[in-house]
């Protein structure tokens, strides 16, 4: 049942513009995990390994479930209100003034549907490795501290040595920015902040958070084109495991120990012998 408040234009555009801040909130704390790629394997590995962890696992999955519905609730928002100017301007403008529009502002829509695609072909790309040009380093690897590991930092390293992966990520993250930009700005507009009091502070936000979201985002597979990570064993030399699976390590030697001992490997998991 949609609530009252989402029945109107201007509830949509408030449900909008909070689930944009929520979006924007998932980009920069996605981008702050992946520059640890910069610190090395250890460091990128172990937060990975953390979310996958975190809550027995299901942590990550309820993220993700969450994520999901707020991105589809934004896009859905988004073609109600779009679908609402085309019917309220029966006639279209002759000429569209760029004194008081930019280039972001002017192309909202079509910003957004890039995204959408980037997000399908991320998903594709390094969640389930469908389009991945470098899947062999997806293999779950035998280590020190635990049966099984996953080598996020060799998957991503390799992933971006491709030019055609790295320059497409690079071209959708400058749209991703140039969306948060004029998203930013309108969402200070319709909550009434951006008056002139307030407009000397709230119009950097959005240029300042796309600034963020590109280099940031860019830097990586441009770091990657540049050499990062060339000098990273394949899978079967891979070095020390991070020390956040110890603990880990030590509730399966325990399992082991308390089933009578022993335990029998298959596909690269470790399960106890009947």
């Amino acid at each position: 049942m949609v609530p009252s408040f989402l029945k109107s234009s201007l509830g949509r555009k408030y449900a909008m513009g909070f689930t944009g801040l929520l979006l924007v909130g998932f980009v920069l704390g996605h981008l702050a995990g992946n520059l640890l790629i910069f610190q090395g394997p250890e460091a990128l590995n172990g937060y990975a390994e953390f979310l996958e962890e975190a809550g027995h696992g299901m942590a990550v999955w309820i993220a993700r479930t969450g994520l999901l519905a707020i991105f589809v609730s934004h896009l859905v928002l988004a073609f109600q209100l779009r679908r609402e100017n085309n019917r309220a301007r029966q006639v279209g403008y002759d000429q569209e003034s760029a004194l008081v529009s930019n280039w972001a502002s002017r192309h909202m829509f079509l910003t957004g549907l890039v995204i959408l695609v980037f997000v399908i072909y991320h998903i594709c790309h390094f969640t389930l490795g469908v389009t991945d040009t470098s899947a062999e380093w997806r293999v779950r690897l035998e280590g020190k501290n635990r049966p099984h590991y996953v080598d996020v930092y060799a998957m991503v390293t390799k992933g971006f040595q491709d030019p055609r992966v790295s320059l497409f990520y690079c071209f959708c993250q400058i749209l991703l920015g140039l969306h948060i930009w004029h998203g930013a700005s309108s969402w200070f507009q319709s909550l009434g902040i951006n008056r002139s009091a307030w407009r000397r502070s709230t119009s950097w936000v959005g240029p300042i958070l796309a600034l963020v979201v590109i280099v940031g985002n860019c830097a990586i597979p441009i770091s990657v084109m540049g050499g990062l990570g060339m000098s990273h064993g394949a899978p079967s030399h891979l070095g020390q495991i991070p020390a956040l699976t110890l603990k880990e390590s030590e509730k399966q030697r325990d399992l082991k120990n308390s089933m009578g001992g022993g335990a029998e490997k298959t596909g690269g998991f470790s399960i106890p012998k009947e």
